[in-house]
């Protein structure tokens, strides 16, 4: 896969849109709050944002409505809840059971995960459109363990097919997944051990038992 440098793209994007001095519309997928943090502090500054909370990945239904939960405390917490909408999307597992039907043994990282990243970014490149939004991301290339460059590839593609621009993004550049471990720390974030699947959870578990 091509090396691109998604973050210089979007520095470039958001020197644009401040010498405009406009404020376009933006639908941001949140993965977590830990994950959310940095990426609302640094784009709230150059967008109208709605965050998607869409993740029928994460298993079980408790550690869901956790996860969820701590979404909603940020954004208090933050001061971001009366201007940042938040969209609780439904939660279905049997959607990401379907999407990763064949690849339940695949190696975390693997395609399993691609088909989690495109089942979500699906979801939110819908719910953009509907909306009438400028543009959509997802706060997931922020981890240093997501595939930065697959989730734009994929976000591209996503953008053609349904007419709707895509942030380029690697939020973990710039120290910025220092920070979202910082700002977690400083709003007392519960921070998941494991992406979210059963899958994903199964298997650190097996590593904890090998430490």
């Amino acid at each position: 896969m091509q090396s691109i440098p998604y973050q210089k793209q979007l520095d470039t994007l958001l020197d644009t849109l401040t010498a405009q001095q406009t404020r376009p519309t933006l639908l941001l997928h949140s993965c977590c709050a830990p994950c959310s943090s940095y990426t609302l502090q640094y784009l709230s500054r150059y967008f109208h944002i709605t965050l998607l909370y869409y993740n029928p990945n994460i298993s079980p239904a408790a550690e869901y409505e956790r996860r969820l939960a701590e979404q909603k405390h940020l954004l208090t917490d933050m001061g971001l809840a009366d201007s940042i909408a938040l969209i609780a999307d439904d939660y279905d597992p049997q959607e990401f059971f379907s999407a990763s039907a064949g690849m339940e043994d695949a190696p975390e990282g693997g395609v399993r995960c691609a088909a989690c990243f495109r089942l979500r970014l699906e979801r939110a490149a819908i719910k953009a459109k509907a909306l009438g939004c400028d543009y959509f991301c997802t706060t997931l290339s922020i981890s240093p363990h997501k595939n930065a460059p697959l989730i734009n590839e994929i976000g591209q593609q996503l953008a053609t097919q349904y007419g709707i621009h895509w942030l380029p993004s690697d939020f973990k550049k710039k120290g910025g997944y220092q920070a979202s471990i910082a700002l977690s720390k400083e709003y007392n974030l519960y921070r998941q051990d494991y992406c979210g699947c059963i899958f994903s959870k199964m298997q650190a578990e097996a590593k904890r038992k090998t430490e």
